[in-house]
Order: structure tokens, then C-alpha cells, then sequence
């Protein structure tokens, strides 16, 4: 390989510079690191030189249990942006959001950090205390959150029956054992909905994405064939091709995904694998836009490079760098409230000499100021569930048209 010896020049030039004329003495080492690190960030957001605790900490993170606030993070424009906050950690519960721009640590000024030094900042012993100080779109001022660190403990999968033949699955990481989990959440709903389900909500709002494989294991436990993504790069060892293996643990039962701007990554990538494949329906809104692949690359027992090796595919070969997964129904973030209503409308049952109903249905109406006696007692489950969580809400609602038509098909 022909190195630039003009720049190489240039390089041990400046590097005599700087050990001749800093204000303090820096190491020959310390400066060599420093340009690894700035010749990787210089790159993109996710390319970084990780050595001893940041090395270690990579590996936690893929693991499921690490120290911190409970934030995946990149860097936008020399700030720290929050791609998601981690389900049930310090940071979810104070209410940061996809987004976010983080502009100082306490009383340290993020601009001029590099990613890894900011993340240091942001991890601490268990019941120590960090202010975080935001940008927020649409906020006019920046916000002062105040965190307490905690030891986070990421259970990739959760599942829960919304109603009687109708599950929901929360992924909100892709770890090592993320598929074998998946798989087990859903037998388990289908003991608990008499063997079988009539539709499945996979939530995947806020996933900022993770193991590769495990994106995968998820995507094959819907699928029984076709490509579910594929990688290229600029050499061979870039290339790789991922398709789905025979058997559909749902048995084409419908699927509705949901997605939001804070999902990225492997979540984008079962979000496309399922969209061009025809298996699922995407819902919310368009996705973070990760679509590029990471390998890390030892160069000593205790540093590595993370380097930024290829990019990610969907199954008909869209790119989802940059662009994210458009879903096919858009639903923007919003919550209802329950308005109160003092009387019920008036229908022709309800007025003077209304005609029979031919069928035997009763002949009285209703008083004024009741309930219907064959109202179902749902109602107000699925009430409780568009204030609570409006997505999941449409997301059922969906399911359970597509179940109606199907019926009506006679499949």
C-alpha cells in the first residue's frame, strides 16, 4: 500500500508542534491516540477507537446489563444526540426523548467531546446524580434534567395479552439471546390464549437497534422464506446475505409492527425485512435511519477499532442509511383524553312511535341516562388503552380489521 508521504510530512510536522510549543507537556502516546481517535471520528458518528473500559463496555452493552443513565447516543454536529432511551432506566423515566440534543454534563460543555468521552461522563457508580442539559425540538429553551445512575438491566423482551386472541411483544434491544426470548414470549401467549392468536403487535418504538444476528433471529421467527437483509461493502468479507429458514411461528397469523423516529438499526432492519416481504404491516413513524454496519477490529488485547465496514440492505434492496423505513400507515405521537358525556344520543329507538324491529329485538327503549345492557365490557379496557398508549391502540384496531376481512374472504 503506498502511503502519502506529503501528508505523513505534514502529520509528524504538526506532531513536532505540538510537543514543542503546548502550553503543558503531552506524551508522545497520548497524542498518538488522540489522532486514532480523531482520524476515526472524523469518519462518521459510529466509527471509534475503544480501548480498556470502552472496549469493555461494548461488550456489557450487548450482554443486557451495564452502569449509566440508559441512553443510546451518537453525535450530531459536535452534541451528543439521544437515538433512544432504554425502556424502565433512569433516563425513560425522566422523559428524554428520541432526539434530544444534549449540550452540557453537569457543567461540562459537550461541544469539542468526542462520543466516548461524553458517555464516560454519563456513566458513574449506581445512586450518583448527573444533570443533563437539552436542545429539544419545538422547546424554545434548553431543559435541565436531573438523572440518578442506576445499574441498567436491559430485558431485551417483554409480551403481555391485550385482549382475548390479541398479543403484544415489546423488543426494545437486539442482544445476543433477543430471538430465543421472542420465541418463547410467543408460545407462552399462545398458552394463554388457548393455544393460538388472531394477531400480534410487535412494538419496536424507540429500539435503538444492536446485535445483527439477533435482528435476524427476530425477522426468521415471522418468516419461513425469502431474504431478510443483505450487506455490501467495499470488499468480499463485507458482503453477507441473510434468509429466512422454513417455518412461521405465527403461522401467517397478522402482524402489525410499530416504529417511531427512535428506532434504528436491527429494528429498521426487521421493520424492512417484514414490510418487503409482505409478512407485517409497518405503523408510526419514519424510522432513525441506521442503516450502516459496524465491525470491531481488535489491534491489541486491550483496544480495538470500531469501524464503520458496510451497509445494510432491505430484501428488495433499499439502503436504509439516511432514509429510515417509511411505514405504511403513518401515526403521529399524540394522547387522548377522555371527554366526558352527560347523556347518551338520541337514536330511533328513542323516538315516540318508532316501528318494531321485525326480528324480536325488545321494543322499550333504552332510558336516557343508561348504558346499554349488551354493551361490551371491553369498552372501557380499550378506552384505557388509547389514553395510555395511543400507537398500540390504532395498532389492535388494525389487527382486528384485517381479521374481519379475512373472515369475510372465507380464509
Amino acid at each position: 500500500m503506498d502511503l502519502p508521504v506529503q501528508e505523513l510530512r505534514l502529520f509528524s510536522e504538526v506532531l513536532g508542534i505540538i510537543r514543542q510549543n503546548y502550553v503543558e507537556p503531552v506524551s508522545d502516546s497520548d497524542l498518538l491516540k488522540n489522532a486514532i481517535r480523531g482520524m476515526l471520528s472524523g469518519l462518521d458518528p459510529h466509527s471509534a477507537y475503544l480501548e480498556g473500559d470502552e472496549f469493555q463496555e461494548l461488550k456489557e452493552g450487548t450482554s443486557g446489563e451495564f452502569g449509566g443513565l440508559g441512553i443510546e447516543v451518537g453525535m450530531e454536529d459536535g452534541f451528543v444526540k439521544v437515538i433512544s432511551p432504554i425502556d424502565d432506566t433512569p433516563a425513560q423515566k425522566a422523559g428524554i426523548r428520541a432526539g434530544d440534543l444534549i449540550i452540557r454534563l453537569d457543567d461540562t460543555a459537550v461541544k469539542g467531546l468526542t462520543l466516548n468521552e461524553a458517555v464516560k461522563l454519563m456513566r458513574g457508580a449506581p445512586g450518583t446524580d448527573i444533570t443533563l442539559t437539552i436542545v429539544r425540538e419545538g422547546v424554545e429553551r434548553p431543559l435541565q434534567i436531573k438523572l440518578t445512575r442506576a445499574v441498567i438491566k436491559v430485558n431485551s423482551v417483554r409480551s403481555r395479552t391485550l385482549e382475548p386472541g390479541y398479543g403484544y411483544l415489546r423488543v426494545s434491544q437486539f442482544q445476543m439471546d433477543t430471538g430465543r426470548k421472542l420465541r418463547e414470549a410467543v408460545n407462552t401467549l399462545k398458552e394463554k390464549n388457548s393455544g393460538a392468536l388472531k394477531g400480534l403487535v410487535l412494538d419496536l418504538r424507540n429500539n435503538p437497534g444492536g446485535v445483527l444476528t439477533a435482528a435476524v433471529s427476530v425477522s426468521d421467527a415471522f418468516l419461513s422464506d425469502g431474504l431478510i437483509v443483505y450487506t455490501e461493502g467495499r470488499g468480499p468479507e463485507a458482503e453477507q446475505r441473510f434468509s429466512a429458514t422454513a417455518g412461521d411461528i405465527l403461522d401467517g397469523v397478522p402482524i402489525v409492527v410499530l416504529v417511531n423516529a427512535g428506532s434504528a438499526s436491527a429494528s429498521e432492519i426487521v421493520a424492512g425485512a417484514l414490510q418487503d416481504n409482505g409478512r407485517a404491516i409497518i405503523m408510526g413513524e419514519k424510522t432513525f435511519g441506521k442503516g450502516s454496519v459496524q465491525t470491531i477490529l481488535p489491534i491489541s488485547e486491550t483496544a480495538a477499532l470500531k469501524l464503520t465496514t458496510a451497509r445494510y440492505f432491505t430484501p428488495k434492496g433499499r439502503s436504509i442509511q439516511a432514509e429510515g423505513i417509511q411505514p405504511d400507515v403513518p401515526l403521529e405521537r399524540m394522547q387522548l383524553t377522555a371527554v366526558e358525556q352527560s347523556f347518551q344520543p338520541l337514536g330511533e329507538r328513542d323516538l315516540a312511535r318508532h316501528l318494531d324491529n321485525p326480528n324480536g329485538k325488545a321494543k322499550s327503549a333504552a332510558p336516557a341516562d343508561s348504558k346499554a345492557a349488551d354493551q361490551p365490557a371491553a369498552d372501557a379496557g380499550e378506552a384505557n388503552l388509547a389514553k395510555v398508549d395511543f400507537g398500540v391502540h390504532e395498532a389492535l384496531n388494525l389487527l382486528k380489521a384485517l381479521n374481519i376481512i379475512q373472515a369475510r374472504a372465507g380464509r
